[in-house]
């Protein structure tokens, strides 16, 4: 089992240094970044770089497109079914107060 551990845990390494140097390479317009804590999100982060708003606007959206795409993959799903997933999830986030989210996160 700690040979399974060991590797699961050089494997993270490996893409945490990927990351790393990723973010070095001053050609970067745009990334997208979580971090899980024990299987739970705890953070998540957007930055962008662009001359103009529409150039701005679409490489949000690129990014948001590669995102669904990622997720999907994941999921083993369409993409059209996580983005019309988001979108709805997105609605009730601009309903909800925080305080029921934590509690409709609570009871799942």
């Amino acid at each position: 089992m700690s040979d399974e551990n060991d590797d699961s845990e050089a494997d993270f390494e490996a893409e945490q240094q990927n990351a790393r140097e990723l973010l070095d390479d001053d050609s970067i317009t745009a990334f997208y970044l979580g971090v899980v804590r024990d299987g739970e999100t705890a953070d998540t982060t957007f930055a962008q770089t662009a001359d103009d708003p529409e150039q701005e606007g679409l490489q949000a959206l690129s990014l948001l497109a590669t995102h669904v795409q990622i997720v999907a993959n994941e999921a083993d799903v369409d993409p059209a079914t996580v983005a019309g997933d988001a979108a709805t999830l997105a609605g009730q986030m601009e309903e909800l107060t925080p305080e029921e989210l934590a509690d409709d996160e609570s009871a799942d």
